[in-house]
Formats: C-alpha cells, structure tokens, sequence
C-alpha cells in the first residue's frame, strides 16, 4: 500500500486520467473528489461490498443444470 500526505486542493493522479482530490478536511472526516473516465466505476468500500456480495448470492441462487440445459436449447 502506498500511503501519501496531501493538503486541501492538491490531488493525486492514478495513471494518465483519474485523480482524487482533497476537498475539505473536518475533524477525522476527509472529502474527496474523484475525477475519472465515465467508463471506470467509483464505489465507496461498503457500496462495493454490497454489490459484490448481491452479484455472489444471485449467483449461488441459480441452479447451475437448469441453466446450462436452458443454454444449450434443452427443455424437460
């Protein structure tokens, strides 16, 4: 992990076309501001964790037979 000190208004820059900015810092609360590509999705940790574990329990929920039987034009 690399770990940066930055000021309000100074950035750092991830590759050639992302960079987070320091906003505002208030107590132990920092703002951040993300610029990115429309095409690279931005996520807090928590939000991420949500989506990943909806996607694996969707997952799990389909019977993987069926599924594939359906797939390759199959039908009981």
């Amino acid at each position: 992990m690399l770990i940066l000190s930055r000021k309000i208004n100074e950035k750092i820059m991830i590759g050639d076309d992302i960079s987070i900015s320091v906003i505002e810092i208030r107590g132990d609360q920092v703002k951040l501001g993300v610029e990115a590509p429309r095409t690279v999705k931005v996520f807090r940790q928590e939000v991420f964790d949500a989506i990943r574990a909806e996607n694996k329990a969707a997952a799990e929920s389909v019977p993987v037979l069926p599924a594939l039987q359906l797939l390759k034009g199959e039908q009981k």
